[in-house]
């Protein structure tokens, strides 16, 4: 198991120069076929600005036009705030949906699901019955099928979300936790600690990764493209691209 320690830190810099900080060593963008969310990706150097630029993209702070709301919201969905809902995709009767939020064509809300607060939900995403997700982008294809939590994260092209998965954002080293959160959550790579300029951070997982049901991620985990996880019940740190997670 991967265990997050206290080591030296090098601050960002690394964090702008470390290729496996980068949008490209987790998703392959030559896939990605949504523009708004290849937007994203081409704009941020490294995968921790992907929040930031999603919330600047909802809120009008980024200029990138956005899609116009041409799905389907069913009758009895709760739908509150800014959500966009483009042309072929549906958030569907009894699901919760609070904006600012945009839903990419072909991706369906299932009834039970709760999206909220700065998310983009890419093409062909499925999010089930008691899944919840918030403050994260879904490049395209993730499969959210059961109760599970995604906050704070970034999760590539096909990731599959087991039953019972959650990921954990806040930093907490000592109490009483604070809220809104104070201390800066850092990733680890090599032995030192890398600056994500948040306090809030959750995973971010690449493209092809399944996360096996009951899995807890640690605050910023970073798991490469295609990397095979194994049962467990806490996961976190780096997991190169392809590699194995013992």
């Amino acid at each position: 198991m991967h265990h997050l320690t206290e080591v030296p830190s090098i601050g960002a810099e690394l964090a702008r120069v470390d290729h496996r900080t980068t949008p490209e060593y987790y998703f392959e963008t030559e896939c990605v076929t949504d523009p708004v969310v290849l937007r994203l990706l081409d704009r941020c150097p490294t995968v921790f600005g992907l929040k930031k630029a999603v919330a600047d993209l909802l809120t009008g702070r980024d200029e990138t036009a956005l899609p116009a709301s041409e799905g389907v919201i069913e009758p009895g969905a709760s739908v509150r705030g800014k959500v966009i809902v483009a042309a072929g995709a549906v958030i569907a009767e009894g699901a919760f949906v609070t904006g600012p939020v945009l839903v990419c064509p072909g991706a369906v809300i299932e009834a039970g699901a709760r999206v909220r607060d700065n998310t983009v939900i890419g093409p062909d995403c499925r999010i089930g019955f008691g899944a919840e997700v918030t403050r994260s982008l879904l490049v395209g294809g993730v499969f959210m099928k059961h109760t599970s939590f995604v906050g704070d994260s970034v999760l590539g092209l096909g990731v599959n979300i087991g039953a019972f998965v959650s990921t954990t954002g806040l930093r907490v080293t000592s109490g009483p936790v604070t809220e809104p959160a104070t201390e800066e959550v850092c990733a680890h790579l090599d032995g030192h600690r890398i600056a994500t300029g948040q306090t809030k951070f959750g995973a971010v997982v690449g493209d092809g990764v399944i996360i096996p049901a009951g899995t807890v991620l640690q605050p910023a985990t970073l798991i490469g493209a295609h990397t095979v996880l194994y049962p467990k019940t806490q996961v976190g740190g780096f997991f190169p691209a392809g590699s194995q997670g013992r």
